[in-house]
């Protein structure tokens, strides 16, 4: 068994062509885009920001930053209808999350299904699939409170430690080795908890959708294949970063190109959507189409007579 990457993603490529261009319908952008916005609510997309202050730190500034949360806490416990309204806040924050990823869970049984069989429907698989796309919700709220907590935990004893190594010393310099340390913890426990979603998302969903069954019986189907080729999908998801990282140089240099402008469409969630529709139906192919090369019980587009796929061109 040969495993690759640019096959599957040229035959992505070439099902959106065919779905979204031969013949361009701009009903049919609307509606498979308004299923892509669903199924991207809760996609968290990272950005990098420079600072601004002074490149460096006097230990009084430093004691200010270590000793902020104590000083918050304290305020906030001198504030109480202050506090009551971040905690109110904090509880409309939580019902708008658990409401998107509810959508987000049936939005992305929807695109599959549109781009599997290469139409444009919202109401149709938003109840065939309700079932598979509940219990997708049900893992992702479960999963990512846990994650959240965990990261909270985590980020509560990286503060302790801080805390306590500078008031032994009292010198900023023997922060430097335990912040380092700390840093890639929370970088790994992210990127971990960043692959393990992609995994669900291209993967487990496509297992669920082909086979009608929840998300742990996903899993299931998945973990076996994933184990014994697990360098394949690792390299998977490397080459999903690098084709992310080229994606938003081109949206950049697109913005760039209309001097700006190109961004207002692009601030407003639903016409971005529809807008890089392109971009996310290939992407959405692509894993299918990845997840295929590992075997007959990964079949998820159909096939058409004659054993070529359905609606591309077969490649030599």
């Amino acid at each position: 068994m040969t495993i690759r990457f640019f096959d599957p993603l040229g035959r992505g490529f070439r099902r959106m062509k065919k779905a979204l261009f031969q013949p361009f319908d701009i009903r049919k952008w609307f509606v498979v885009g308004f299923t892509a916005f669903l199924a991207g609510l809760t996609d968290c997309h990272g950005g990098s920001g420079n600072g601004g202050g002074r490149s460096r730190m006097g230990r009084h500034d430093l004691e200010d930053l270590l000793y902020f949360p104590r000083e918050a806490a304290a305020w906030l416990s001198d504030n109480p209808g202050w506090f009551m309204l971040i905690v109110f806040g904090l509880f409309v924050l939580l019902i708008i999350v658990i409401v998107l990823t509810w959508l987000s869970s049936r939005g992305k049984f929807m695109f599959l299904d549109n781009v599997v069989h290469d139409r444009a429907q919202v109401a149709a698989p938003w109840y065939e699939f309700k079932s598979e796309g509940n219990s997708l919700f049900l893992w992702a709220i479960t999963v990512g409170f846990v994650v959240i907590a965990g990261i909270i935990a985590y980020l509560v004893f990286a503060y302790t430690l801080l805390v306590g190594v500078y008031e032994i010393s009292w010198d900023p310099s023997a922060l430097i080795g335990p912040a380092i340390l700390l840093v890639f913890g929370l970088v790994l426990i992210i990127v971990i908890a960043n692959f393990v979603d992609l995994m669900l998302v291209d993967f487990v969903v496509p297992l669920m959708y082909r086979s009608r069954i929840g998300v742990l019986a996903g899993w299931k189907a998945f973990l076996p294949i994933f184990g014994s080729q697990i360098i394949y999908f690792v390299g998977y998801g490397l080459f999903y970063m690098v084709l992310s990282i080229l994606i938003v140089i081109g949206i950049i240099l697109g913005v760039l190109l209309t001097c700006c402008l190109g961004l207002i469409p692009l601030i407003i969630p639903y016409i971005n959507a529809v807008l890089l529709l392109p971009v996310s139906y290939a992407l959405r192919a692509f894993s299918v189409e990845f997840l295929e090369q590992f075997g007959p019980e990964c079949k998820v587009f159909p096939t058409a007579v004659g054993g070529d796929l359905a609606g591309v061109e077969s490649t030599p």
